[in-house]
């Protein structure tokens, strides 16, 4: 607590009044005769009495509520309180360590365990505050290249790995290498729609990947009676976003509806080229009986599968 200057001047006017009592030529009803000078109040120097402090006297305890450390943000964490140390008073450098020990909790004072063991003489605080910022932020970078190395997609929607990386990557992480690493951990097939939708938020995207993922994943079939009912009972919206996952999805089953044609023309094709081996071996079979020593009737009969030159039909 801080006494301020009226309740210095009224202790002080109340102390004289006890002292004018004892003091030699105060009369029976405690007055001073005039011209008497009162005795001066001594007051001690220190700074704490009791948990009252005087004004531009170093402060070394007080009553003060900490706020919750932020270990995503400890340079904002460090601003904060050091406000809160000038707002209450608060200057010995004994007095800020010690406060900023107890709200750290036991997970992050490991990080300065060394200068909790062997604390600098002097600005033992400030020591704790940049070294504890600069633990921190290696720690996140850390949490970044690991998120930029190792963390893939799996068998997560793309809005399940886009709130994923959000949380490895904390505040530290912008939402450009965010968004970065996300689309590089996406499916081959849905990459290009979205390489270049610079203009859209990651949610957005997040909504245009999950549709192709389950347009891909679904018989065409159904995908077809599913985008008929809907049509048919959802009223017409001017929204950008839902048409762009429509047309997004609309361009899937076009895809798939090509590589299902695609695969049954290999498959015709595949089958004309396997008659095709099969009338060459049947005629190389002809051809062999025809040189073989046979009566006169057996050649004319033999040779209706043949031109007037001897070559097969096939050839």
């Amino acid at each position: 607590m801080v006494i301020t200057r009226d309740e210095a001047a009224a202790a002080q006017n109340t102390t004289e009044r006890l002292v004018d009592l004892q003091e030699p030529g105060t009369s029976a009803n405690g007055q001073r005769p005039q011209g008497a000078q009162p005795r001066p109040l001594m007051m001690q120097p220190a700074a704490e009495t009791s948990g009252f402090f005087l004004l531009g006297s170093e402060v070394s305890r007080v009553g003060l509520r900490m706020p919750e450390f932020t270990p995503t943000d400890p340079e904002l964490w460090f601003s904060i309180i050091d406000r809160s140390f000038h707002a209450s008073g608060i200057t010995a450098d004994a007095t800020k360590f010690g406060y900023a020990l107890t709200t750290l909790g036991p997970r992050y004072t490991l990080e300065v365990r060394d200068i909790i063991m062997n604390p600098p003489a002097e600005g033992a605080y400030e020591t704790l505050k940049s070294e504890l910022t600069k633990r921190l932020s290696l720690s996140q970078e850390h949490k970044t290249r690991r998120l930029l190395e190792h963390e893939e997609i799996g068998d997560r929607k793309p809005s399940q790995f886009l709130r994923h990386l959000r949380s490895l990557g904390g505040n530290a992480v912008g939402d450009q290498v965010v968004r970065t690493v996300w689309l590089s951990r996406l499916p081959a097939h849905i990459q290009p729609h979205l390489v270049t939708r610079t203009a859209d938020t990651l949610e957005q995207l997040a909504d245009i990947a999950g549709a192709i993922v389950e347009a891909t994943m679904t018989p065409l079939y159904q995908v077809a009676e599913a985008t008929r009912s809907s049509a048919s009972q959802a009223q017409p919206r001017n929204d950008p976003v839902s048409m762009e996952a429509k047309l997004e999805l609309r361009l899937a089953q076009m895809r798939l509806a090509l590589q299902q044609e695609m695969s049954e023309q290999l498959s015709a094709i595949r089958r004309s080229i396997n008659e095709i081996g099969e009338n060459r071996r049947a005629c190389r079979d002809r051809s062999g009986d025809r040189r073989r020593p046979r009566s006169h009737s057996r050649s004319r009969s033999g040779s209706r599968g043949q031109s007037a030159s001897g070559i097969c039909w096939c050839h």
